[in-house]
């Protein structure tokens, strides 16, 4: 990559077939970076695959009752993220932790027959999208959505961590995922989140959510290592 504008976009040839990697514990979003340990054969054996071509995975949540089908192919909700291996190491047992930085949302067209050990899928990427009859009032909810995760996150995150966040310039999109990712939200609201093309409403869903809280869920930042 020769800067960090092109690591954070899709590559100019994306032919539109991701990788799947879905796990029943993680919704990833857009602009942030996860570290994956990962130790299953098949998805060793997609690692390797992506690593020696775009370095893309779709990471996906599994539907419900995936426990009775994990080793098979259980449902994985519509809307994903596409993300991006940008560091990787492999132990003497073959096994790797990875860190993915999220790209971009996608919808799961349609899921391909299987050929490999490990799940592909083809998938359409999904822009934020930002209404133009909402510019106007847009700088007011950003500044909401701020003030109201800086009242909340204060057990959740160290002081100097919620003043760069909340001192950067970044759009209303990236924040909403920056905030959702970090906040300890359940895994059925951070996939309405991700479901979300539409910012304002994000942003807007995002401010109700976090603004219930009685108590901030306990939830480490950075993010704790997820298995597979």
């Amino acid at each position: 990559m020769s800067d960090d504008v092109n690591l954070l976009e899709l590559p100019e040839d994306f032919d539109g077939v991701a990788r799947l990697f879905p796990l029943p514990n993680l919704v990833m979003f857009p602009g942030v970076m996860q570290p994956l340990h990962i130790f299953e054969s098949r998805y060793c054996e997609m690692l390797e695959d992506a690593l020696m071509s775009d370095q893309l995975i779709g990471m996906g949540l599994l539907q419900p009752g995936w426990e009775s089908d994990y080793e098979s192919r259980p449902p994985v909700w519509e809307t994903l993220c596409v993300g991006r291996i940008v560091s990787h190491s492999r132990d003497e047992n073959g096994r790797f932790n990875i860190l993915l930085l999220g790209l971009t949302r996608a919808r799961m067209v349609r899921e391909l027959p299987p050929q490999r050990a490990f799940r592909e899928a083809e998938v359409q990427p999904v822009s934020d999208l930002y209404p133009q009859a909402a510019t106007a009032t847009r700088g007011l909810l950003q500044r909401e959505l701020l003030e109201v995760f800086r009242r909340q996150a204060s057990p959740l995150l160290a002081g100097e961590q919620i003043d760069q966040m909340l001192a950067s310039e970044a759009p209303l999109g990236i924040l909403t995922d920056i905030i959702a990712y970090t906040a300890g939200l359940t895994l059925d609201d951070k996939q309405l989140l991700l479901s979300e093309p539409n910012v304002d409403n994000r942003a807007r869903k995002l401010i109700e959510l976090v603004g219930s809280w009685d108590e901030p869920p306990r939830r480490p930042f950075p993010p704790d290592v997820s298995d597979n």
